[in-house]
């Protein structure tokens, strides 16, 4: 496997590997998404404007791993928590992660972690603590979830498609959010 850095940017690899090309981040060891419901069964989601799609999108709480200087070992769990608390101005009890997968296996290197965050504690008021983020929070109850999100869809907001898994998970059980095997 012949394998050719084709460009770098501060955040971004750009790989040629035997004709097929793709990116891997420089900076993260990996991504996570938080899937967060309070006691109260309200869902997390917040909502970002993200320059690549040039709209706002509607997504669960997520980020990098390991990719601040003063966070250079933390685990994904770690990560976990401190972007749902970034994000959201949550703390969770109950951190767990569900499972480990490609983000976009054709296009990029990335794996994602994805976590169960339940036992909610509201400590800050969220919104991101970089500049740029400009995150908005948004608490919807579980079972009024599939009319907001058609609602902000209408509005002309992209909704990330991990949505639609995460909140399959919360609705019929969960049975997957039980397993406690993996990286953390």
């Amino acid at each position: 496997m012949k394998r050719r850095i084709a460009g770098e940017g501060k955040y971004l690899r750009f790989v040629i590997r035997d004709g097929w090309e793709y990116v891997e981040r420089v900076n993260s060891s990996g991504v996570v998404i938080i899937v967060a419901m309070t006691d109260d069964q309200k869902v997390l989601f917040v909502e970002q404007f993200r320059h690549p799609v040039e709209s706002k999108v509607i997504a669960f709480p997520a980020g990098l791993a390991n990719d601040k200087k003063e966070a250079r070992r933390e685990s994904h769990s770690e990560a976990a928590r401190r972007e749902l608390e970034e994000e959201t101005g949550y703390r969770a009890r109950s951190l767990r992660r569900v499972f480990t997968g490609p983000v976009s296996a054709g296009m990029c290197k990335d794996m994602v972690d994805i976590y169960h965050a339940s036992g909610l504690l509201k400590v800050g008021a969220g919104g991101g603590v970089e500049d740029h983020e400009n995150i908005t929070v948004h608490e919807v109850h579980l079972q009024t979830v599939d009319a907001w999100l058609e609602r902000q869809r209408r509005k002309g907001l992209l909704v990330a498609p991990n949505i639609y898994a995460g909140l399959y998970f919360l609705k019929y059980g969960g049975r997957a959010f039980s397993r406690k095997k993996g990286r953390s």
